[in-house]
Parts: structure tokens; C-alpha cells; sequence
């Protein structure tokens, strides 16, 4: 059987919709998925073995540049992509009318979530089969439950399996170190920078090497700061996601704020604290053995405010207390 996978962004959707493939793999030997992706997360599904072909796709750089997209055929060639390919069928995971308008080039019946269930209802206009799955629950867990029903096999009770091997992943270290994944979107997200240097001069203390990624010259800068005049403590050249991703899995452990990377870090099954602020964990939270949330408790916490800041009373104090209670255990070894 030959499916195709629509499950374009963002990273922690990405990630999230890993397990439903473990699942299928292992009901129906023999499965195979194409995945069409947002360009800057193709790295990702070709990590799962059940993954035949990864198709790119560049909506949010083809809304900002239409004319350039259709002069160099972009556009026209994704989709003639579609159209030869020769799928059982399709399952849109992403509910988004963005996601289910590229089905519509695809010959073979569309899988969907109902009216009730999909993030944005017109999405189902595209869908010869839909499914009801509850809202009150994690994302990973939905994403599993609409494989399950769209591909006709019982639904796993077991804990989630990404699929990803950790091990072979994982970049060489000549010492243990641990990783902290300091960068963000939203302004509110962010833990402040002095609390991060705190952390990153306590857990130097205790021995331990320091390691933070970056993706722009900002997160860079800051990185810089933090880690400035501490003794095994350092910033990591610029990485692709791949790079970053075999970091992570080499990684002792990791304490991240609500980004992507906190979730590829569940996915991997590296030992996490996850810091919440205006954000919370329980329908979009880092998933996985050894995770570890720590939400803010202020009076603009948990509100989706962007821009209000909320982790004052989440201090570093209480991440040291959480991250080497964290590295005792059994999990972490």
C-alpha cells in the first residue's frame, strides 16, 4: 500500500506525526508513505523508515514571491509531481485548507479529519473520507488516531514510538555535555537571558560541559553572552537541522523553551525540561519518556500573549533542582 502524507509545518507538527507512521508500519508490513513537507523540515521524514519519498514544498516562500514562483515553474513542477504519483490513498494530517488544496492533484481518494475535529472546517470541502477525532487531547495523539481510522487497523495503546534511532543518529563527543535550547519565536516565550546564564554557571560548576545552538545572528548574540567567560561552555557553529538534530541526540540532556528543537529532542528520546510560559504543555507539549515540563505561574502565564513577558517566578534555581533530579535517573543513562 502507497500512501501520501500531507503534513507540511511546523517543526513540533512535523515531529508529532512521526509515531502515526510507526504505527502503520507495524499493522501493515509492507506500508509506504510519500510526505509533502514545508522546505525547511525536509530533513525530517526521511529519517523514519517507513518513509518512501520526501516532496518538498515552498508555500510560505511562494506567498511572498508569486511571480518569481511561477516564472521559474515552481509551482507547475510540484504539481506534476503529485499528479504521477500513484497512491492508495491520501491522508491529509494537517486539517488546514492551505494543506488540503494540494490534494486536490492527486488521484486517489482524500482522508481527512471532520468538520468537528479539523482545525479549519472548509478543509473537509476537500475530503472523500472523514473522521472524528476529540480536540481535548495531544496533538501527537490525534495525529495517531486519524492513521489509525483512515488506514483501517486497530489503534497502538502503547507509548509512542517515533521511530527514530537515537543512537545512530547521535554526533561523536569526546565528553558528555548537555544542551540548551535557548531560541524561539514568540518574545514571550523566551526565558530571560540572565536566567540562562545562570543555569549555564551553575551546571558549569557541577562539571558539566554547555552546549547552544543558533539559527540567526540574533539567537547567535545572545548565545555569545550566555556563555561568555564560563569555563566548558560554548556556542556551536551554524548547523542545518540534520546537524542540529545529531547534537541533540548526542546530548546528555536538554532544557529548552517552547520551540521545535524541544520537540525533536522528545522525538529522540534525550532527558528534557521544557520551560512554559505564556504557552501550555498539555495538547502541544514536548511527548516522550524523561520530559520534564515547568510552567510559569505569573499572571500572564498560559494567556497565548506574544509579547508579555511571564517566566519571572520560573528561576534558574528550580531548573537546576528539576535538570539533575533529570540526570540521576535511570532514563538518562
Amino acid at each position: 500500500m502507497k500512501v501520501l502524507l500531507v503534513k507540511t509545518s511546523s517543526l513540533g507538527d512535523v515531529v508529532h506525526t512521526l509515531p502515526a507512521l510507526t504505527d502503520a508500519q507495524r499493522a501493515l508490513p509492507g506500508i509506504q508513505f510519500d510526505w509533502v513537507v514545508e522546505e525547511g523540515f525536509a530533513e525530517i521524514p526521511a529519517w523514519h523508515p517507513a518513509v518512501a519519498q520526501v516532496i518538498p514544498v515552498a508555500i510560505r516562500r511562494w506567498r511572498k514571491h508569486p511571480l518569481q514562483t511561477l516564472r521559474k515553474g515552481e509551482w507547475q513542477r510540484f504539481k506534476a509531481r503529485l499528479r504521477e504519483g500513484r497512491y492508495d490513498l491520501v491522508i491529509d494530517a494537517q486539517g488546514l485548507l492551505k494543506s488540503a488544496w494540494l490534494t486536490r492533484y492527486v488521484k486517489a481518494p482524500v482522508a481527512g479529519l471532520d468538520r468537528e475535529s479539523a482545525r479549519e472546517p472548509i478543509a473537509v470541502r476537500f475530503y472523500d473520507r472523514c473522521y472524528a477525532v476529540p480536540r481535548d487531547q495531544h496533538a501527537l495523539e490525534r495525529v495517531r488516531q486519524l492513521f489509525a481510522q483512515a488506514l483501517a487497523y486497530p489503534l497502538p495503546q502503547d507509548v509512542a514510538d517515533y521511530g527514530l534511532d537515537r543512537e545512530q543518529m547521535a554526533a561523536p563527543s569526546d565528553q558528555p555535555y548537555l544542551l540548551f535550547l535557548h531560541g524561539t519565536t514568540w518574545p514571550s516565550k523566551h526565558w530571560p537571558e540572565a536566567y540562562w546564564r545562570e543555569l549555564t554557571e551553575r551546571m558549569s560548576d557541577f562539571g558539566w560541559a554547555i552546549r547552544l545552538p543558533w539559527g540567526n545572528a540574533e539567537e547567535k548574540a545572545r548565545a555569545e553572552r550566555i556563555v561568555s567567560g564560563i569555563a566548558n561552555a560554548a556556542v556551536l557553529p551554524k548547523l542545518n537541522l540534520a546537524g542540529v538534530a545529531r547534537v541533540i541526540a548526542g546530548a546528555r540532556a536538554c532544557v529548552a523553551v517552547d520551540t521545535g528543537l524541544g520537540h525533536l529532542a522528545a522525538a529522540l528520546d534525550v532527558p528534557s525540561i521544557s520551560l512554559y510560559g505564556p504557552t501550555l504543555p498539555g495538547r502541544v507539549g514536548a511527548y516522550g519518556r524523561s520530559q520534564v515540563h515547568l510552567c510559569a505561574s505569573g499572571p500572564n502565564a498560559g494567556r497565548g500573549d506574544r509579547h508579555k513577558p511571564c517566566f519571572d517566578d520560573l528561576r534558574p534555581e528550580r531548573v537546576v533542582t528539576e535538570l539533575k533530579a533529570l540526570l540521576r535517573a535511570p532514563e538518562s543513562v
